[in-house]
C-alpha cells in the first residue's frame, strides 16, 4: 500500500514510522528543505520530548478537546517514544515538572534519531514540495498535487495523512496550509487562536517589565485573576520571564491556554481587569518573610533602603520593587516603619502586573483550533468525510499546556494515523 504524508514534523515522522512498520511504501512530502524545523526550536532548542506523568494524567493537561485523544494516548505512550529514541542510541533524562529531555540537551539529536529510524524503515523524503491539492475520487483520497521548483507533480496513493502543523512559528513551515487543504474537502476549521503564547501588559506595567527585561524568575508562584469577579482564572508554580512587551516563560505560557478559554476574556483585558499576581517568595509565609527582612535590615541598618535588597532580590528587580513600594529610596533602613515593612512584604508576595492581551499567533508555541474533532474518527484518525484521508498533530483542534504534552499529541496521533498495531495494543 502506498501512503503519502503531508508534513515532516513530529506528527508526520511518527505517522511515517507507523505506516512503514505496517509494510506500507511511505513518502513524506515536506515544503521546507529538511524535516522537523519546528522540533529543533522546542524547549529552547533542548526539546521537551514528553512528560513522565502516567498517560491517564495527560488528558487533564489538554484543555483543548483532551477526551478526543483517549484512544491515541493508549495506543502510543510517552514510554513508546522514549523507547524509539533509545533504540537509536539517545538516552533521556527527567527534569522539574516531569519534563523529559534528551540527555544531550540538544533538540537536533532527537530529530536525527527519528530521521535515522525512518531511513531504516526505507521511508522516502520529498523536500521542497508544497502540496496544493488533495485528489479525491468518489469520496476517497487517491493522491496529491504539489509544487516542486515551480513544476507541478502528482503523487498517487492509497492513503493520505495530513500533518502540516498549525499557524504558529511560520518560519518553520507552519503557515496554516493544511487548514486550507482540509477546508477544500469540506472539513470544518474551528476558530484559530494562539495558545501557549506570551502575554502583553498595560502601559503602566510595561514600564516595569521593560526595566526587568530578560530577567528570569525561578520557583515563583503565580495567580491570574479576574478582578471584576474576584476569581482566580489560573495558578501555577515554576519559571517566568520579563520581556520588552510583557511576560513569558512556562507558567505564563500555560496560563495563556487557560486565559483564551475564559469567558469574555478580551473585554476584561481591555478594561485592565485581569491581573498577574507573582509570589516572589512562595516558600515563606508573610510572617516568615517579614522575619527574613528584619534580619536583613538589621545587617543593613545604616544603609539606604535602595542598597538593602541585594540578598533578597535579583538586581534587575530591585528598582521596580523600590518604585512600587512607595518607600523613600534614600531612607535609612533603621528608620523604615513597621507599616512600610509590611507593605514591602505584601508587595513581595503579591507583585502585580496588569495583563492586556496576547502576542500574535505567529509567536505562539501551538495553535488552538483546527480541524473539528467530531469530523475525525478518534480510534483511527481517519476523516469521517473522505475515505483514506487521515489527520495528525497540531492541525487537529487539540492543544495542551507546556511540559511535553503537545509533542506527545503529535507522536500519538501520528502513530495512530499510520495504522500500525504495536505490541502494547
Amino acid at each position: 500500500m502506498k501512503t503519502i504524508i503531508i508534513g515532516g514534523g513530529p506528527a508526520g515522522m511518527l505517522a511515517a514510522y507507523s505506516a512503514s512498520k505496517n509494510g506500507d511504501k511511505v513518502t513524506i512530502l515536506e515544503k521546507m528543505n529538511s524535516l522537523g524545523k519546528k522540533l529543533l526550536i522546542t524547549g529552547k532548542g533542548r526539546c521537551n520530548i514528553t512528560s513522565s506523568l502516567p498517560m491517564e494524567e495527560f488528558i487533564s493537561n489538554v484543555p483543548g478537546n483532551g477526551r478526543f485523544l483517549y484512544s491515541c494516548f493508549q495506543r502510543f505512550t510517552n514510554q513508546d517514544i522514549i523507547e524509539i529514541l533509545k533504540q537509536e542510541g539517545l538516552e533521556v533524562k527527567e527534569e522539574r515538572g516531569h519534563r523529559v529531555f534528551p540527555i544531550t540537551d540538544q533538540a537536533k539529536d532527537v530529530l536525527e534519531a527519528l530521521v535515522r529510524k525512518l531511513k531504516k524503515q526505507e521511508v522516502q523524503f520529498g523536500m521542497n514540495r508544497k502540496v496544493e491539492k488533495i485528489l479525491v475520487e468518489e469520496g476517497k483520497a487517491v493522491g496529491v498535487q504539489c509544487l516542486f521548483h515551480e513544476k507541478r507533480e502528482t503523487y498517487l496513493a492509497d492513503k493520505i495523512i495530513l500533518a502540516t502543523g498549525g499557524k504558529s512559528y511560520p518560519i518553520t513551515g507552519s503557515t496554516g496550509d493544511g487548514y486550507e487543504l482540509a477546508k477544500q474537502l469540506g472539513h470544518t476549521i474551528t476558530k484559530l487562536t494562539p495558545s501557549l503564547i506570551p502575554l502583553t501588559v498595560n502601559s503602566i506595567s510595561l514600564t516595569l517589565c521593560k526595566q526587568m527585561q530578560g530577567l528570569s524568575l525561578r520557583n515563583i508562584a503565580i495567580q491570574i485573576k479576574d478582578v471584576e469577579k474576584n476569581k482566580i482564572i489560573y495558578e501555577d508554580f515554576g519559571e517566568m520571564l520579563f520581556t520588552h512587551w510583557g511576560v513569558s516563560g512556562p507558567v505564563i505560557l500555560s496560563g495563556s491556554a487557560h486565559l483564551l478559554r475564559y469567558s469574555k476574556i478580551q473585554e476584561l483585558l481591555e478594561k485592565d481587569k485581569v491581573k498577574l499576581l507573582i509570589d516572589l517568595k512562595p516558600a515563606l509565609s508573610e510572617e516568615k518573610l517579614e522575619e527574613r527582612i528584619l534580619r536583613d535590615f538589621e545587617k543593613e541598618k545604616n544603609r539606604e533602603f535602595r542598597n538593602s535588597l541585594n540578598e533578597l532580590l535579583p538586581n534587575k528587580m530591585i528598582e521596580p520593587i523600590i518604585e512600587t513600594s512607595n518607600i523613600d529610596r534614600n531612607k535609612k533602613v533603621n528608620s523604615i516603619t513597621k507599616e512600610e515593612r509590611k507593605r514591602l512584604v505584601r508587595l513581595l508576595k503579591h507583585f502585580e502586573i496588569t495583563l492586556r492581551g496576547f502576542r500574535p499567533i505567529e509567536e505562539a508555541i501551538v495553535t488552538s483550533g483546527g480541524i473539528a474533532t467530531h469530523e475525525i474518527n478518534p480510534k483511527t484518525m481517519e476523516s469521517k468525510l473522505i475515505q483514506n484521508l487521515y489527520f495528525a498533530g497540531e492541525i487537529i483542534d487539540v492543544d495542551a499546556y507546556t511540559g511535553g504534552f503537545n509533542l506527545q499529541i503529535a507522536y500519538s496521533t501520528g502513530f495512530v494515523a499510520g495504522g500500525y498495531q504495536n505490541e502494547n495494543n
